[in-house]
Order: structure tokens, then C-alpha cells, then sequence
């Protein structure tokens, strides 16, 4: 840094003695301070600025296309590279049993509370019971919930609805699994769920109804899984979580669909570019 120099006051006008001028300057500090004190102060009302992140949606000003606004946590979900959901073309994948993969399930009989959030109907176990492991990880069941219509696509074709498996390792990283939903039979596994969603919002304290699932009768022989590096779908679309997509779909009745639709329509987020992002087809 340069100091400027300040400049020297010419000499010639200083011809007062220096116990005089001190006397002037220190009158003047005290007529300054005494008309301060005697003058009137002005009250300046300032309005709190609010630090409540504002509430997302699936429409209008606070749809996908404006997340990014409403709360800088949520900047990924306009410049992040690795977003969700996305397109998945099965004639440009990666096939691999090495490099990448297959989940392995550890699902059994297990109390979930059904909850409807605001966004979806979300289903939280009442006990760390279930889990997969992916690439030797170990990821502890979060909860699950549903979108409609699907959030994937594969090969451009969306699906009636999509389920959402969320877990958690141990060192906090994410790992998703997405499972296609058709109209077809009544799903017996979902039968006492779809019976049971809260028609309101659940609140801190509200009567939370509870089923018992056994996750592990989704699934019947082995089955094919498309994997690619991704983020949550919702806000803050954080990324860094491991998608699984499962090639075998599940189907739930017209009638359940229904019960669905009548609370949540349109609870997806639009797809999101690739980019360079190599996606797995794992058997």
C-alpha cells in the first residue's frame, strides 16, 4: 500500500498562538456536540428482511425453473452438471460388471409411518431395518414416496408413476433407487398404504397413520439396473447421489393410482441434460 503524504500547511498562516487555536477548535467540538444533543433525532424504520427460504413447488414462480431463486442452497439445480432426473437411452450405455455395480438389497418386513409432505406421500421406516449396498456401501433405508407421472423417462417414454427409494451411508452420502410404475393389478405390497394416505398436510404432531411393508416383495428373480452419478430431484438438488434404476417395473390399479392423483398430480421435475455423464446398464 502507498501512503500519500499529506501535505505541509504553509507556515504564514499560523501567526496565532498555538494555546489559541486550541482554544477555537475546542469550542467548536463543543458547540457541535451541544447542537447534536439539542436537535431533534430522526427514527429510520427499517423492515426485517425475512430469512425463511421461500416455498417451492412444481408451478408457477416457485417451479422448477425459478428454484434456484428462492434460496442460494438451491443454486444447483440451475448450474449444477450432474442433475436428475433424465432421459435414459438404452442404446447409449455402458454395459459393465466390473467398474460399476449391481445393488444388492437388505429389505424385510418393517413399521412405516405414512406421511404427506406437502409435496408427496412420503413413507418413513420406524426402524433402520433395511438397507443396500452399492460398490461395498452400506446405505441405511431413508424413506420412500411417489411422483406422477414419472420423473425418468426411458428411451423418451414417461411412465404413469415413479417410486423413490432414499438411503443414507453412514458417511452421509446418497443413494437413490427408481422404480417404474404401469397400471396393471392392485399392488398387494402398497394395498394398506393407498387404503390410508393422509388427506392433509402432515404437521409436527399430527396422527401419522402406520403400515407394515416388506420392501423385498417388490422384486421377483434378478433384474437389469441402469446407474449414473446424479443429485435429489427436489431442492437443494444436491449431487454426488447414486441413481439405480430399476429395468423391471412395478404395477399399481387404476383405483390406486386414482387415490394417488387426487392428492399429487404433476410432483415431477422436468428432465435435466446428460452432459458427459456415462450411464451403466449393470445385469
Amino acid at each position: 500500500m502507498i501512503k500519500k503524504r499529506r501535505p505541509s500547511l504553509p507556515s504564514k498562516k499560523w501567526d496565532l498562538p498555538v494555546f489559541v487555536l486550541l482554544a477555537v477548535l475546542g469550542l467548536s467540538q463543543f458547540v457541535l456536540y451541544a447542537c447534536a444533543a439539542t436537535t431533534p433525532q430522526t427514527t429510520v424504520s427499517v423492515e426485517p428482511v425475512s430469512t425463511e427460504a421461500k416455498h417451492w413447488s412444481y408451478t408457477g414462480d416457485t417451479g422448477p425453473e425459478y428454484w434456484y431463486r428462492l434460496d442460494p442452497a438451491y443454486a444447483m439445480a440451475q448450474y449444477g452438471k450432474s442433475q436428475s432426473p433424465i432421459d435414459i437411452i438404452t442404446s447409449d450405455l455402458t454395459v459393465s460388471s466390473d467398474i460399476i455395480g449391481k445393488p444388492v438389497f437388505a429389505y424385510q418386513e418393517t413399521q412405516f409411518e405414512v406421511e404427506n409432505n406437502g409435496h408427496t406421500i412420503e413413507l418413513v421406516p420406524m426402524a433402520p431395518d433395511n438397507y443396500i449396498t452399492i460398490d461395498s456401501d452400506s446405505y441405511v433405508l431413508q424413506q420412500f414416496h411417489f411422483h406422477s407421472p414419472s420423473e425418468h423417462q426411458i428411451d423418451g417414454k414417461p411412465f404413469v408413476m415413479e417410486l423413490h427409494l432414499v438411503h443414507k451411508s453412514a458417511q452421509g452420502n446418497l443413494a437413490v433407487l427408481g422404480i417404474m410404475i404401469t397400471e396393471g393389478a392392485e399392488n398387494e405390497v402398497f394395498k394398506e398404504t393407498f387404503a390410508a394416505l393422509p388427506q392433509e398436510i402432515t404437521h409436527e404432531g399430527s396422527s401419522k397413520p402406520e403400515v407394515k411393508i416388506n420392501l423385498a416383495d417388490l422384486f421377483s428373480g434378478e433384474q437389469g439396473m441402469y446407474r449414473y452419478e446424479g443429485s435429489l430431484t427436489t431442492p437443494p438438488c444436491s449431487e454426488g447421489v447414486k441413481w439405480s434404476i430399476a429395468t423391471q417395473v412395478i404395477e399399481l390399479s387404476s383405483a390406486q393410482i386414482h387415490a394417488f392423483n387426487a392428492l399429487y398430480t404433476g410432483n415431477k421435475r422436468p428432465l435435466q441434460p446428460r452432459y458427459e455423464r456415462t450411464v451403466y446398464f449393470v445385469e
